[in-house]
């Protein structure tokens, strides 16, 4: 059956972003940032309940905790998250993270530490932080609020902070079955690593994109997937669970701009 729900862009991002959850199991699911942290939420909380969510700071929930103020909500807590078992499943591949790097190159490399000369930088930013050890030992998927050749860049990072699919940035010694990079979520488009070679490719246009416009945005070539189409719009159960996560419309904040023209009909299964 197929219902005529309203949805905005934040809202069609953030199921995207609970797909690239789907399967994972029982693995600790971080999600950085609003639209990602509500994405894995939703996940967690419709296809994948066994994924593991912590409160944020040192305790597991069985049933994720709305972002913003909570007012009377009462978190049902589960267990005892230590940040020294955070890093046992950081470390043992038990962690899918969705994360929102600066740069994006071809090979799936991140920056989140400097944009420019690593010595003169135009912009000094995180630092690496965590991320290499994060980025080689489990899942990440990738956040990217505006799609642009700033964003997707041409060549390499400016400075790798993640590690990617470069096989000049491995040595035959490296372990490398632990790392992947699932998803890219992006305001116009969903990607993955599916290509030959680990090639980024298009898996799904949110509406009223174009491949062509996908492109004129990304400094590298991208590739179409086979069975590449409209990103699944929000079913009306999903906008019900978005809300109820995010009382306070937070999401709409993320994006500097999250149109009306992205509302459209919503099939309801």
């Amino acid at each position: 059956m197929t219902t005529n729900c309203e949805f905005t862009l934040a809202e069609l991002m953030i199921v995207a972003a609970s797909e690239a959850f789907r399967g994972d199991g029982e693995i600790l699911a971080s999600g950085l940032g609003i639209i990602p942290r509500l994405g894995a939420s939703l996940a967690k909380m419709t296809h994948a309940p066994e994924l593991m969510m912590t409160d944020s700071e040192s305790l597991l929930v069985e049933e994720p905790i709305p972002v913003g103020p909570r007012g009377d909500y009462v978190p049902k807590y589960s267990g005892y998250m230590s940040f020294e078992r955070v890093f046992e499943c950081v470390w043992g591949g038990k962690r899918h993270a969705m994360i929102g790097p600066t740069q994006i190159d071809r090979f799936g490399q991140t920056n989140l530490s400097v944009v420019g000369d690593y010595d003169k930088p135009k912009v000094a930013m995180l630092g690496v932080r965590g991320l290499p050890g994060n980025s080689i030992n489990h899942i990440n998927s990738l956040f990217v609020p505006s799609h642009n050749t700033r964003a997707f860049v041409e060549g390499e990072v400016d400075m790798v902070s993640g590690v990617g699919y470069n096989p000049a940035r491995w040595s035959k010694n490296m372990r490398q079955d632990l790392m992947e990079i699932r998803h890219i979520v992006t305001n116009l488009c969903v990607m993955d690593f599916g290509g030959p070679d680990h090639a980024i490719r298009v898996r799904s246009l949110h509406p009223g994109v174009t491949f062509e416009e996908v492109q004129a945005n990304t400094g590298f070539e991208l590739l179409k997937a086979p069975d590449m189409g409209e990103t699944a719009h929000p079913t009306a159960e999903q906008l019900a669970i978005i809300a109820q996560l995010d009382p306070h419309n937070l999401r709409a904040r993320q994006l500097k701009d999250n149109p009306p023209g992205i509302r459209g009909a919503s099939n309801d299964q």
